[in-house]
């Protein structure tokens, strides 16, 4: 079994940079690299054990989030994964499912694990119950939520301004002409689907449209314009059908979710319906999908690459004690591909 010395020996380096490369500290590119190619050559492993005894540090991060088969969260954990390998650290990602009791078991497991840091994309867990989890060893673990806040829970953040993306959606809608403008949105308890809704409604109260009062209730069908669902594709399908078997079928709509959308668009297909010809249409981060469409759809894009970075980043300085104002909540700005319809 190679040794930190068999390394030091192939790269001619000290034994003390080597060390500190691995530690997660700061050396030269050139030498990082040089490091990396001798570590893979020579099958040399860490004992993170060791280490984590003698530096109180595991040197893993642990990631949550609530599905692994949406592109989105599969663009933002490639981003920040690479910040996090950049800086040795080893990334460990959970998906709980959409499921309550999976996303505490998951953070529970990751805390019990000794994880250095978490990065979360909450749904259910409550404030008090991530309270109690980040503060389980006796003193702070460091956390960054991404896509979505969760009230009363103070936190480092990265999130999209999802109000003026939305608000973008229907104002583009509401220049092409459009007056009966529906939205099909995921269930309001969660961040991104409320500030997603209440983009809608002010775009509509501005531009001086009757909106029409938002279902109390999750997966409430809702009356005249306004579907609220899961966030998923049979949602997305059930909804959409349910807004063109109306007597009075919306002319526009805004889906604000990429399963949503998904289920969408295979909903209007079968129905015979050229979405942006016949309905107007704006979609969510489903963008090669809505490119290679025809006609090709307009689609809000998220910056998930950058979210996984800005994540990556902040949960680095936190972890080395860096002195940041706390909490750190970084809004970024999504973009609309708007794609008109052309006979």
């Amino acid at each position: 079994m190679s040794t930190i010395k068999d390394v030091s020996k192939r790269t001619g380096l000290s034994l003390a940079t080597i060390s500190k490369y691995l530690n997660g500290g700061n050396v030269r590119e050139k030498n990082r690299r040089v490091i990396d190619e001798a570590v893979e050559t020579l099958g040399y492993r860490v004992n993170r054990n060791a280490r984590s005894l003698k530096t109180n540090r595991t040197m893993t991060v642990g990631v949550v989030i609530p599905t692994l088969s949406i592109p989105f969260f599969g663009e933002v954990l490639s981003a920040l994964d690479r910040e996090l390998r950049a800086a040795g650290y080893t990334s460990f990602v959970c998906s709980y499912d959409f499921d309550r009791d999976l996303e505490c078991e998951k953070l529970r497991v990751l805390c019990n694990n000794n994880v250095d840091g978490i990065v979360l994309a909450a749904q259910f867990v409550s404030a008090k119950e991530l309270e109690e989890i980040r503060n389980a060893r006796g003193s702070e673990m460091p956390m960054v939520l991404i896509d979505r806040t969760i009230p009363g829970f103070t936190c480092d953040s990265i999130v999209v301004d999802n109000l003026n993306a939305t608000y973008g959606a229907v104002e583009q809608l509401i220049g092409a002409g459009h007056r009966r403008i529906s939205i099909i949105a995921g269930p309001l308890g969660i961040s991104t689907a409320n500030e997603r809704m209440v983009g809608y409604r002010r775009a509509l109260e501005d531009y001086g449209i009757d909106c029409e009062s938002v279902p109390s209730g999750e997966d409430d069908a809702g009356s005249g314009l306004i579907r609220i669902g899961q966030y998923d594709f049979e949602s997305g399908y059930r909804l959409f059908n349910q807004l063109m078997d109306q007597p009075t079928p919306p002319t526009a709509l805004c889906v604000t979710n990429y399963d949503m959308t998904m289920g969408a668009v295979t909903a209007a297909h079968e129905r015979g319906i050229v979405l942006g010809r016949d309905v107007g249409f704006v979609g969510f981060d489903a963008v090669d999908l809505c490119r290679i469409v025809s006609p090709p759809l307009s689609i809000i894009e998220q910056p998930a690459k950058l979210m996984g970075q800005k994540a990556g980043e902040v949960l680095l300085k936190r972890m080395a004690g860096e002195e940041l104002p706390y909490p750190q909540v970084i809004r970024l700005k999504s973009h609309l591909h708007n794609r008109p319809y052309k006979e």
